[in-house]
């Protein structure tokens, strides 16, 4: 077994549970959705991408396997970003949400993209170096960035639907949702243009795995849950995941560093 970071077996074992849940609902799992209705052959494309995941979140665990399974994941989920979420913002580009549901699959094209730079294997040195290396992860992380601001832009845009999800015990609910759409933007930028981008890249994704802990985690305990609201932590987990890859690209470079750019941490 090969385990590059905490965040490799976060982001692996994420991978493997929702190809679990999607083989169990013989459907998508909510991080793939939404897949329109008349699509020919639906159902065995949900089922092939419950198997994309499950058997690539194994094979990122097994050292032997770990690079062919990070790349097939990242040409998938690159692929799935093309062709199922872009579409969005083509159609609707003055709508936010296009932007987010967006972000939240660059987020885990991120990840994954990072992972198949750190498990490159000469063959893909030699036919997509463009993709690997310190290349290769500067790409992934300014795709992290890109998702983050559409995030942050999401929180202004639904403040109604973002306050209401501020737990009972804080106050100033509306406050709260303006500030962390506030710190998304911030470190989006700090992502894009190098500046304390480790920092940047380690609060935001603390930020998303508290939302999953204070938000989505007590709705699920408390039960009667919708089934919106079940996917919602579903996506909040995943995002937590792919964030946490990123930030374990930095693990080189200092905590403040300022457009610095080093070699990834292996």
């Amino acid at each position: 077994m090969r385990i590059a970071s905490v965040g490799h077996a976060v982001f692996a074992a994420t991978m493997i549970a929702l190809g679990i849940l999607g083989l169990i609902k013989g459907d998508f799992a909510p991080i793939w959705q939404s897949v329109p209705e008349g699509l020919p052959a639906r159902e065995a494309l949900a089922y092939l991408c419950a198997f994309i995941s499950l058997a690539s979140g194994i094979g990122l665990l097994w050292q032997r396997a770990a690079a062919p399974a990070a790349r097939a994941l990242f040409v998938y989920l690159l692929l799935w970003l093309l062709l199922f979420k872009a579409r969005y913002i083509f159609l609707a580009p003055t709508v936010e949400v296009s932007y987010q549901t967006c972000g939240e699959t660059a987020v885990i094209v991120a990840g994954a993209w990072v992972l198949y730079a750190w498990f490159a294997t000469d063959w893909d040195r030699r036919w997509l170096g463009f993709a690997i290396g310190d290349k290769g992860v500067r790409i992934a992380r300014a795709l992290y960035g890109l998702a983050l601001i559409a995030f942050g832009l999401s929180h202004f845009a639904y403040v109604n639907l973002t306050a209401p999800l501020v737990p009972g015990w804080l106050p100033a609910h509306v406050f709260w949702a303006y500030f962390t759409g506030c710190t998304f933007l911030a470190a989006g930028a700090a992502a894009l243009i190098g500046v304390y981008a480790r920092l940047a890249a380690a609060l935001s994704a603390l930020q998303i795995g508290m939302f999953t802990l204070l938000v989505w985690v007590p709705i699920v305990a408390a039960g009667h849950v919708s089934a919106q609201h079940w996917g919602e932590f579903v996506v909040s987990w995943t995002l937590t995941a792919g964030g946490w890859v990123v930030a374990d690209s930095y693990r080189s470079m200092p905590w403040l560093a300022v457009n610095k750019r080093r070699k990834q941490a292996v």
